[in-house]
């Protein structure tokens, strides 16, 4: 009887001692992957505002979003402002965009530049599409045709385009992407949604 006390007092301090570490453990893991998603937040939110981070390091980056970005509250809207050195006002500004694509949502970043009618820069940093069609939205060639759009024009928001690969580009439209025409109406869709709910905020600040 004593040495099936013993047999039983053992397993039960190897089990708790497995589930302390097994506890432990997983508190590490969550810890360092809620680390990881506050850091891609940041690349996305930098990267959005068009700075090239291709050569830039996980420390470089988290330097230029501390000395370069802040957020604040529109309303309920969170807005990103891009500060240049030695300037006291914002040079850029962001806001999150979002909506469903093919087989998922999709989020990203979109920025202005200084007009605050022209796109600075876009960065897209979740979403679930199909690999090599519409996951190029994440990829360079379609994220840089972005920039130098036109977003807004007399305070309201365009009716920004996504268009077929090939077709004739205006200034508030792009190229969309081969076999993903889902997928690009989504962004065309989540761009003019998101960009319609900022408008009222862009022209107040404007008018200062």
């Amino acid at each position: 009887m004593r040495e099936d006390t013993k047999t039983l007092t053992f397993a039960a301090i190897v089990c708790v001692s497995c589930s302390l570490l097994l506890s432990g453990t997983a508190a590490g893991l969550k810890t360092r992957q809620q680390a990881n998603e506050a850091f891609d937040v940041k690349r996305n939110i930098v990267k959005a505002f068009g700075i090239d981070i291709g050569q830039m390091d996980r420390p470089e980056i988290e330097s230029t979003f501390e000395k370069h970005v802040s957020e604040e509250m529109a309303g309920d809207l969170p807005i990103y402002t891009w500060t240049e050195d030695g300037s006291d006002q914002p040079s850029k500004y962001a806001f999150p965009v979002s909506g469903k694509g093919l087989w998922s949502m999709m989020y990203g970043y979109l920025s202005l530049k200084a007009d605050l009618e022209t796109i600075a820069g876009i960065s897209f940093y979740k979403h679930g599409e199909t690999p090599g069609l519409g996951a190029e939205i994440e990829k360079s060639w379609f994220q840089t045709q972005f920039t130098g759009k036109k977003l807004y024009e007399d305070g309201a928001a365009t009716e920004f385009q996504v268009l077929k690969p090939g077709s004739t580009l205006g200034e508030s439209s792009v190229d969309g992407i081969s076999g993903a025409t889902l997928t690009g109406k989504g962004v065309e869709a989540l761009i003019r949604k998101d960009a319609a709910a900022y408008a009222n905020y862009f022209t107040s600040i404007k008018g200062n």
